[in-house]
């Protein structure tokens, strides 16, 4: 049985469906997201999201969330009626991360609404978060992974499913989702190829409350990247990313475009081991681009706007095509 047998949301997610215009959580990416990207998303209505990673020396961390704070206060005030998203910094609370006390502490004088923690179990970061009102949704590829977040007191988990882009686990979402339902009735945040409006419909349907995207806002003009990175992502398919482990030790799903660019054959990739980080120029996320499966959604670059835009139409249209589709 479904451990949520009601249809009536949870607070958390009524909280943050009263204030968001379609149920898209957008993923912190690692050199790409950034202050402009998370105000054009949380304006139009969908939870933006950087890794404090990004801000870089640490000491920027302070200015982009004041930068963030400003804008969107700006943005209530211009437009009182709109629905404007909260948003999230991503904190990597793995122990290689030797800011993450020093970021953590900024957040907390910031009053950060939501925190995405990923690479660890948050067992003693959580505490922390909830003591300023802040609520922390966790990255978890397996159900293990979803049952050690659970016990550290998370308030919601974000699955990181087959055919996201980045580290991306191996489950199908529809498994994985499936599984934790069985146990857990809070939020659930669901990746894996999700990149247009039918697929965020899809996600509520199989029992998530929110659609979790990056790869759609990469191809936007505020996002960090650069021109070539965007534009293979338009001329790409499904058939054009390569899940390996080489390039970081961890699996994840990469432009083979961009593997190719670095003087290195995606078919025939050395066997990973510790010897063979760093033995290429190439470097992860910045010359070997991270995408997911649903590149082929893409067709153009556009102002993040205009992409929430978009997946609000086809939302829509995937509504309305159901709707005339009953079986007795």
């Amino acid at each position: 049985m479904n451990a949520r047998d009601t249809a009536a949301p949870h607070p958390v997610v009524a909280d943050l469906y009263g204030q968001m215009h379609l149920p898209v959580i957008c993923s912190p990416m690692f050199i790409v997201s950034n202050p402009a990207l998370v105000l054009a998303q949380c304006a139009s209505g969908v939870m933006g999201a950087f890794p404090a990673l990004n801000a870089r020396p640490q000491s920027l961390l302070a200015d982009w969330l004041a930068e963030v704070e400003a804008g969107l206060a700006a943005h209530r005030q211009a437009h009182p009626q709109a629905r404007v998203a909260p948003y999230a910094v991503n904190q990597i609370i793995h122990q290689s991360n030797d800011r993450l006390e020093q970021d953590l502490a900024e957040c907390a004088r910031h009053r950060v609404p939501y925190i995405i923690t990923s690479l660890r179990a948050p067992g003693d970061v959580v505490a922390g978060i909830h003591a300023w009102g802040g609520k922390v949704f966790h990255d978890v590829t397996t159900i293990r992974h979803a049952e050690k977040a659970l016990e550290a007191g998370v308030d919601g988990l974000i699955l990181v499913a087959a055919g996201a882009g980045g580290h991306a686990g191996t489950l199908s979402p529809f498994a994985l989702l499936a599984e934790v339902r069985r146990f857990y009735d809070g939020p659930i945040v669901l990746s894996g190829a999700i990149a247009n409006g039918a697929g965020v419909l899809a996600a509520l349907a199989m029992g998530a409350d929110f659609a979790y995207m990056g790869t759609r806002f990469i191809a936007s003009r505020e996002a960090n990247a650069s021109e070539g990175y965007k534009q293979a992502l338009v001329q790409a398919s499904a058939n054009d990313i390569l899940y390996t482990p080489f390039f970081t030790g961890i699996p994840g799903n990469y432009l083979k475009a961009s593997i190719v660019n670095a003087g290195l054959d995606p078919a025939n990739l050395p066997a990973p081991d510790a010897s063979n980080f760093g033995t290429t120029r190439a470097k992860p996320w910045k010359d070997i681009w991270g995408a997911g499966q649903g590149v082929g959604s893409i067709t153009g670059v556009q102002p993040a706007a205009e992409i929430v835009a978009q997946l609000r139409g086809e939302f829509d249209a995937a509504q309305a095509r159901l709707a005339g589709r009953t079986f007795a």
